[in-house]
């Protein structure tokens, strides 16, 4: 059984404490669906102020929708296109204060004002993409990006 850890230290221990509780979750399971589920869950529980975060898999040359949690997505994104896309296509996390500035911006909640994607490496190649939405403009700064980073660096070694 799960059960969640307070987080009450600095953002950098909750990150931290974050990434452990993450390790520990997926330790032992190897079915992917069912690690990036517990993933999305357990993000969705930590981190406030967003409202969508979830996994886009890189499948047969484009993005295609994995588990997440919020209002229902858009299923298919183009590497050409999007945040998503620009950060599947270059392989470097992308984040954006305001996604209505972001040209080519796929507007799947219209209530998201900010995001930030970080793509996921396997073995070299890409994998797909962890992506958080939030409907807060600036909402992610550097400290997010580094520690959602390292976070999704960790999750590639049980994929």
């Amino acid at each position: 059984m799960f059960e969640s850890k307070p987080i009450n230290g600095t953002r950098e221990q909750n990150y931290e404490s974050v990434i452990q509780q993450m390790d520990a979750l997926l330790t032992g399971e190897s079915d992917i669906i069912a690690n990036l589920s517990n993933t999305s869950a357990l993000l969705n529980q930590f981190l406030d102020q967003i409202n969508w975060v979830g996994f886009y898999l890189y499948r047969d040359g484009e993005l295609v929708l994995g588990p997440f949690q919020g209002l229902p997505a858009c299923i298919r994104i183009p590497l050409s296109k999007g945040v998503c896309g620009k950060a599947a296509s270059d392989k470097t996390t992308v984040r954006v204060g305001n996604v209505h500035l972001f040209p080519g911006h796929i507007a799947c909640d219209s209530a998201s004002q900010s995001e930030i994607v970080v793509p996921i490496i396997v073995g070299g190649e890409l994998f797909g993409v962890l992506d958080i939405d939030s409907p807060i403009l600036d909402r992610f700064d550097e400290v997010d990006q580094h520690y959602l980073e390292l976070f999704v660096n960790q999750l590639s070694t049980h994929l």
